[in-house]
């Protein structure tokens, strides 16, 4: 799924009224297919970025555009419909605490099927074995029969993920899907988001705190800022001049951005801190 961002301003679904827009003049373009990680300090606007493109909350300026139309000037039930093409991970999943974890997992096919069949599924799931499929690439298999309350943090977390492995989207929306994970399950977590999605020509938009993964798992980086984007650059061009003013006051995020410089390398594409000036560079925010 293609997504097209034009002037966009939004408030954060949490703001009071008159509060200042989390989003301000955003230009961005990905094509389908693309993935994308967006990183930036914290109140930089990543989370409202992705509840703007998965239709979960209104534009307050600009434009919208999802394979070429705009969401809201659809009818009801021609959005719903398109909710329907579209995967959010939020940060914290929301999975019933009492519910199985097989339950919780299938629930993600819902969009995709008809009333009668959405509520047999609560008693009867309908595909174990795909259920079953998609923890195992989570090393949650045994988990499958499970009650959701009784699972840690990160578990809970991995559980969310899977459900992406279900759901029949075609845009995979992730918030942050590391935060509660050790650097292992981080790590194959990620690896497993991206290799189904390039299995499945999904496009893949994933906001993360985590820059050394970022730039070694995703070809383009998106830099957000109070609001708005400092670059947009394939990984191999981000340097440690971005990322420090991307994170300039807001140090303590940006831990392991990348390996240490070679000699010489500047501000190259290594993410050292040489004895160069920073480079000159061309934003393009598209």
């Amino acid at each position: 799924m293609k997504i097209e961002l034009r002037g966009l301003a939004a408030r954060h679904p949490a703001a009071k009224a008159g509060a200042a827009a989390a989003l301000h003049g955003l230009e961005l373009a990905v094509a389908a297919g693309e993935q994308v990680a967006v990183i930036g300090p914290s109140g930089a606007g990543k989370t409202t970025l992705l509840q703007v493109v998965a239709c979960a909350l209104p534009p307050a300026a600009g434009t919208v555009l999802l394979d070429g139309g705009s969401p809201w000037a659809l009818p009801r039930r021609a959005l719903q419909r398109l909710r329907g093409r579209l995967f959010l991970a939020p940060q914290v999943p929301p999975l019933p605490p009492r519910q199985r974890v097989v339950t919780a997992l299938l629930a993600a096919r819902l969009p995709a099927m008809g009333l009668a069949a959405s509520l047999r599924s609560l008693f009867y799931p309908s595909d174990i074995p795909a259920a079953h499929e998609a923890l195992l690439r989570f090393d949650l298999a045994d988990k499958l029969f499970d009650r959701v309350d009784r699972l840690s943090g990160g578990e809970r977390q991995r559980v969310g993920l899977a459900r992406a492995l279900l759901a029949p989207a075609q845009l995979w929306l992730v918030d942050e899907p590391l935060s509660a994970l050790d650097p292992t399950r981080a790590q194959q977590a990620l690896d497993t988001l991206c290799e189904v999605a390039s299995e499945r020509g999904v496009t893949l938009v994933a906001t993360l705190h985590q820059v050394d993964m970022a730039l070694a798992r995703f070809p383009r980086i998106v830099g957000l800022r109070d609001g708005r984007c400092l670059f947009d650059l394939p990984a191999a061009q981000v340097t440690r001049g971005h990322l420090d003013r991307l994170y300039a006051q807001h140090e303590h995020e940006l831990h392991g951005a990348g390996p240490a410089p070679q000699a010489g390398d500047g501000e190259g594409p290594g993410l050292g801190t040489g004895t160069a000036g920073p480079a000159h560079v061309a934003m393009h925010c598209r």
